[in-house]
């Protein structure tokens, strides 16, 4: 079976090559690319409350580059910061941490959901500074959720998120590609690249149905299903809780009736 990875080029190679070696057919297609914001006078003034704050949550290996990158630009080193507590989403963005001599804690599920069933957020005094390296658009929910709980949110907003022009332009090759497959499993990794897929497929109401979609987390994994409830799609959906190779092949082989 025909697997699209939408992972962004600079991550989807790892996971392709997994695939390929496990003798799955793999099409690459990035469904959000990172640009990187310019440092700005807001983003001066987020770090030099940085010292003051308890966690930073860091979403992507691209938000810790760039985090870094702007912490230096600052003047600000690391051993001014031996206060904080590290979140990483996943293990490539802790491993990136790592790089640094950072070690971070890792949620089980790697979404907003598994950040916040860390113990490190349990038992949190009102008015505790948690800084966001992110980019925009990215774990909103997961702020909300702790400004509720009165948290103070430093949110450096480090870069922005776009579908890429590359797969727009080359879109309609990939259409015809698609469309002798009976079926194919696509995966999505955030709601932008969801929203993404939708755009690029509006008049493909038929091959839209013909996937079977690995989504990242339960709340991705309520937004395709509304989707398909709401719109009357008949598409098969299946939840992940990493983005791991053995996670995500003995998902296919579930769907393919091997196991």
């Amino acid at each position: 079976m025909l697997f699209i990875n939408s992972r962004p080029t600079d991550r989807a190679e790892k996971l392709s090559h997994a695939l390929r070696m496990a003798q799955v057919e793999v099409v690459e297609l990035a469904l959000l690319e990172l640009l990187k914001r310019p440092y700005s006078n807001e983003l001066a003034h987020l770090y030099q409350q940085l010292p003051m704050a308890q966690i930073v949550v860091v979403v992507s290996p691209t938000a810790v580059r760039l985090g870094m990158d702007y912490l230096k630009q600052s003047s600000i080193s690391l051993n001014e910061l031996n206060q904080l507590q590290w979140i990483a989403v996943g293990d490539a963005t802790a491993q990136a941490l790592a790089d640094y001599g950072i070690t971070a804690e890792v949620p089980l599920v790697e979404t907003s959901e598994g950040m916040l069933q860390l113990p490190i957020l349990n038992h949190l005094k009102s008015g505790t500074k948690i800084a966001f390296w992110r980019g925009e658009g990215g774990r909103l929910f997961m702020m909300e959720q702790l400004k509720q709980q009165n948290m103070q949110i430093l949110n450096f907003i480090l870069y922005e998120r776009r579908c890429p022009l590359l797969t727009q332009q080359n879109f309609p090759q990939f259409i015809s590609k698609l469309a002798p497959y009976s079926s194919y499993i696509m995966l999505i990794s955030s709601e932008a690249s969801w929203l993404n897929w939708l755009d690029l497929m509006q008049d493909q109401e038929q091959l839209l149905s013909k996937a079977h979609y690995f989504v990242l987390g339960e709340r991705l994994y309520q937004v395709v299903s509304d989707y398909k409830k709401n719109h009357l799609a008949c598409f098969n959906v299946s939840p992940l809780s990493d983005l791991k190779a053995d996670s995500i092949l003995q998902q296919i082989a579930v769907v393919q009736g091997t196991t």
